[in-house]
């Protein structure tokens, strides 16, 4: 064979082996050990949402949430880049309950061409918080039962659109959901160590609803539902007279909300002789970074509980 054929040769075969190649990894096949050959393309607004289901969706799904670590729900609107990715998203999750108020309008067009779910919505009407005016508490992930029946939801839409993944979806969820039933367990015999007089929370805004009537906890928050919601002089003076009255030895700040509000009680309550301490921080309407424990929804729960017995109890076992 002539140098130049079989040089041809090579070539062509080095090229068959190049096409085969990119079709194998368009297609995921490639043997033993692997994974699915479409991944779905997930994305959340909250990564409340989306971590959990990172877990539950195993190999099957890549989750893309659009609001990180300090990030306001309440206040965010979409970028333009957050726009694209909803564009490429298979399946969409929200919170709903107009936590993400500024986005309804884009889900809402955005649903005409794929699912698109707000599993907040889902939730009964006789679970929900209102106050008296009708606006509903959207924080329903800080009540594990109700943001267990959130996240069915969820993954009820992920078996319908991938239902040859239903099984092990299903497994996957309930794996996660005895641990949820652990932490929530464990919650309630840590927080069952406060003392009564001493079990009212006092945060930022008004987040921790849902969390105090699982856990029977009065809860204040200087700003409401909301963080729009102004919070005026006198927010602050009945916060600093309830922390009198009690004797409650600290309060909170939240990782997405500025600290001046807190500050300002505490502030105050010091020109009125009353030494309160600054609790710790808690998180709200965000979770930790991604890679850290705090960046997981049972890891940020757990935060959040032995916080607020360590501030509140003195710790004491």
């Amino acid at each position: 064979m002539k140098k130049k054929s079989w040089r041809f040769v090579v070539l062509a075969v080095l090229f068959g082996w190049m096409i085969a190649a990119c079709n194998q990894a368009e297609t995921g096949t490639g043997g033993e050990g692997e994974e699915a050959e479409e991944t779905i393309k997930v994305v959340t607004t909250i990564a409340q949402i989306g971590e959990p289901l990172s877990v539950i969706g195993g190999d099957y799904i890549e989750v893309n949430s659009l609001m990180g670590p300090s990030v306001d729900p309440h206040l965010y609107n979409a970028t333009q880049g957050d726009i694209a990715t909803l564009q490429e998203a298979d399946v969409i999750f929200y919170s709903g309950l107009d936590l993400e108020v500024n986005m309804v309008e884009i889900f809402n067009q955005i649903a005409a061409e794929k699912p698109v779910v707000a599993i907040g919505d889902t939730i009964s009407e006789d679970q929900l918080l209102k106050e008296e005016d009708g606006v509903v508490d959207p924080h329903i992930w800080f009540d594990i039962r109700l943001w267990k029946q959130a996240l069915e939801a969820a993954v009820e839409e992920l078996k319908a659109y991938a239902p040859d993944y239903a099984d092990d979806f299903e497994a996957n969820k309930a794996a996660y959901f005895a641990e949820l039933d652990e932490l929530h367990q464990e919650a309630l015999e840590k927080l069952g160590g406060i003392p009564e007089e001493q079990r009212v929370l006092v945060t930022a805004h008004d987040a921790f609803g849902y969390f105090g009537n699982a856990f029977e906890m009065e809860v204040i928050g200087l700003q409401g539902l909301s963080t729009e919601d102004e919070v005026g002089v006198s927010d602050i003076n009945e916060t600093i007279a309830i922390v009198k009255e009690h004797q409650i030895p600290a309060i909170f700040v939240e990782t997405s909300i500025p600290a001046r509000t807190i500050q300002a009680v505490i502030e105050g309550a010091a020109n009125e002789g009353v030494e309160i301490e600054l609790g710790g921080e808690l998180y709200s309407d965000a979770m930790g970074e991604a890679g850290t424990e705090e960046g997981t929804y049972i890891g940020m729960y757990r935060h959040n509980v032995e916080t607020i017995y360590e501030a509140l109890s003195g710790g004491d076992e």
